[in-house]
């Protein structure tokens, strides 16, 4: 780095030499900033230092406007579009306006946001103790939360309309467990350093709990989720992840359950060059002197991504031509236009940056399809399909009704049933299907059922962990049976879920194990690794500390270690398999009289399962397109529109393929999209509570 003689940053130069320039005015002001790629920004300042202006290289600019005392009153985009925010007296923001939308705000004596009202005109009402604390909040739905706490302010008791739940702490201030109308939730649990080990609670019945495990400086290295069977409490599923840091304490190394070690090879402070599975290289990327990636490369698949003069995402480019992608933004950013060699989409927007309308155009096709919204985002009927429809908003933003169904909800706003909808003139046969969803304390979606004629198609329960992770599903399906009668399953399909933090990483039922390898920091997939569960069996051996204990005895029989031996066998052990032995090990086995090579005769020997590997081909949001094998052929593709629901797909391979959009997948018993917190309905394209 350089800097001038007051201080003021010049220049700096990364690790790979690239300089980013800095200007300043008199004052100190920085007026311009000179990147690499010819990527630069400029900034303009008022007589009293305020910013009032920000263009970039292709000279597109956001100006500021502001008041008399200073705050910000507009913010008006290169389009001219302007979104404004009026304040009181006190300088406290009173009401915000984009596109015509306004959102209103109002306070008490003590400046605490009192009342809300969003842009449909509902209101939100918020009511605090004497320390500022929020004790009640009424939604724009009626819906009323309640909070209390002790005398240090911790909450000990929230109610949420019939919900009482009660926080229990323990000396040190720490979180303990959990009650939920007299029953309890979550438990937690602490080692002597005051660390998480062990968190678990009950779902429908099941033990499900989260284990932890770190290193000497408190970073995580592993992550475990167990659940265990109502009666006898025999382990059902178990799942683990293991990381490893490297000296600048970036987490290079992951080991998924089954799965040998992923290793991210990085240069810099970080930047991605490749990855490798075990000892295989299977990704490269090129990056340019932004650091961004230009190319990237899986075997014979090659993506070539270049970038606009201000940064924003051109073009994707394929050696197959297939799946070429071109971009087009209008001033203010937004994505205009999406060409591709099969079609090209066209979209439109509100001036509050909604969605308005998508054209699509190709060879022998010319659709245009509008959507409506409601001052709250909330769509409302298709104009097309609905030219007479006077609806302009949803009461308490709930949709009652849509071209394809009838909606209910509860108290909570969660929907509880969902109806096939039957058009006006069309005799009724009473044979309309009917979903129904139902949830816990937790608001979490624990059973689905979906009927006809009165009579059972699907029905559906979820576990889930104590952090909201789904863990596991159970479907029955209609089917028929010995004597002809159609009924559901005696016996579901359980599928299994693995997660690595809020990602899920691993779904294995009784055909196959897929696991996905996400780009580091994100929810875009990378790598998709399927292993037949045929195989998964045969990777079934004792551990090392197991295969002593069997035979440690004096006389050859059996013997129990204690923990602390059990931990160092395990570390021995990974430490031998990626053959990276510690002098610490070294030392401790030599203190012993043993070696390295004696404890690798006495493992059993490792059983590498064959696995179909694919690389996942997204669009700019994550969204997969196609599955690409090491060979460059594409295996299974998709099209979807823009609120996640799939058009067509083609999977001539019959790969299960459930990613949806980031962090969601696709439930095909209930068409919903399960993502992490909650489930989404591509349909409504909202979510379900």
């Amino acid at each position: 780095m350089t800097w001038s003689r007051y201080g003021q940053l010049l220049s700096f130069t990364d690790c790979s030499g690239y300089v980013t320039r800095y200007d300043h005015d008199r004052f100190g002001q920085m007026t311009a900033v000179h990147r690499e790629e010819g990527l630069s920004q400029y900034r303009a300042y008022d007589s009293r230092g305020q910013l009032i202006a920000v263009k970039d290289t292709q000279g597109h600019e956001t100006r500021y406007e502001y008041n008399a005392a200073g705050d910000l009153t507009a913010v008006i985009a290169p389009d001219g579009s302007r979104n404004g925010t009026q304040y009181d007296a006190w300088g406290k923001a009173i009401r915000t306006t984009q596109g015509g939308l306004t959102r209103s705000m109002e306070y008490d004596a003590a400046g605490r946001v009192i009342r809300l009202t969003s842009e449909n005109g509902s209101h939100t009402t918020f009511r605090y103790d004497v320390l500022d604390r929020l004790i009640q909040e009424t939604g724009f739905d009626g819906r009323t939360q309640r909070y209390h706490h002790d005398l240090t302010g911790k909450l000990i008791r929230s109610e949420d309309e019939g919900l009482v739940t009660h926080w229990h702490y323990d000396e040190a201030d720490r979180l303990t467990h959990r009650t939920v109308n007299g029953e309890t939730a979550e438990q937690w649990q602490y080692d002597k350093r005051g660390w998480l080990t062990d968190i678990s609670h009950l779902s429908e019945g099941h033990r499900v709990t989260v284990h932890y495990r770190y290193d000497e400086k408190g970073r995580l290295t592993g992550e475990r989720q167990t659940v265990h069977h109502p009666q006898p409490e025999a382990l059902l599923w178990q799942h683990e992840t293991r990381h490893a840091y490297n000296a600048q304490g970036l987490a290079n190394r992951c080991i998924p359950d089954s799965l040998p070690a992923v290793e991210w090879l990085a240069y810099g402070s970080g930047y991605l060059a490749g990855m490798k599975l075990g000892d295989t290289p299977l990704v490269d990327f090129t990056r340019d002197r932004l650091h961004r990636e230009t190319l990237r490369r899986f075997g014979r698949y090659e993506l070539t991504t270049a970038y606009t003069p201000a940064g924003q995402l051109q073009s994707q480019h394929l050696n197959s031509l297939q799946y070429d992608r071109d971009y087009t933004w209008n001033d203010n950013g937004e994505l205009i236009r999406i060409s591709s060699p099969r079609q090209t989409r066209s979209y439109s927007y509100s001036t509050t940056g909604r969605l308005t309308g998508v054209h699509t155009t190709a060879a022998n096709l010319d659709i245009r399809i509008p959507y409506a919204t409601d001052p709250a985002g909330n769509r409302l009927p298709d104009p097309e399909l609905h030219p007479d429809s006077t609806l302009s908003m949803w009461p308490d933003n709930r949709i009652a009704r849509d071209a394809h169904y009838l909606y209910r909800y509860d108290r909570y706003g969660r929907l509880t049933e969902k109806t096939d909808l039957i058009p006006e003139g069309v005799i009724r046969t009473d044979d309309e299907r009917t979903h129904r969803y139902h949830y816990d304390s937790q608001h979490q979606l624990v059973h689905y059922t979906r009927t006809q004629y009165a009579e059972p198609l699907v029905e559906s329960r979820y576990l889930y962990d104590p952090l909201g992770r789904r863990v596991a599903k159970r479907v029955w399906r209609r089917e028929r049976d010995l004597t002809g009668w159609m009924s559901l399953s005696r016996k579901p399909k359980v599928t299994w879920y693995g997660w690595d933090g809020d990602r899920l990483t691993t779904i294995q039922n009784d055909r196959s194990r897929i696991q996905t390898i996400y780009q580091p920091g994100s929810f875009t997939p990378l790598i998709r690794v399927e292993t037949a569960t045929g195989e998964l069996a045969k990777t079934q051996r004792r551990s090392l500390a197991d295969t002593l204990q069997q035979s440690g005895g004096e006389d050859g029989g059996s013997v129990v270690f204690p923990p602390v031996l059990v931990q160092m066998l395990d570390r021995l052990e990974s430490e031998i398999l990626a053959d990276r032995v510690s002098e610490e090990s070294r030392r401790w086995l030599a203190s012993c009289g043993l070696t390295v090579e004696q404890m690798k005769n006495q493992m059993d020997p490792v059983y590498t399962p064959a696995r179909k590997i694919h690389l996942y081909h997204c669009d700019h949001r994550g969204l997969p397109l196609a599955l690409i094998s090491t060979e460059g052929a594409t295996e299974w593709c998709a099209e979807y529109d823009e609120w996640g629901n799939l058009l067509n797909e083609e999977n001539p391979h019959q790969l299960q393929q459930l990613i949806r959009l980031p962090g969601q997948q696709y439930d095909e018993e209930s068409g919903l999209y399960y993502n992490r917190h909650r489930y989404y309905d591509p349909l409504q394209g909202r979510y379900i509570t």
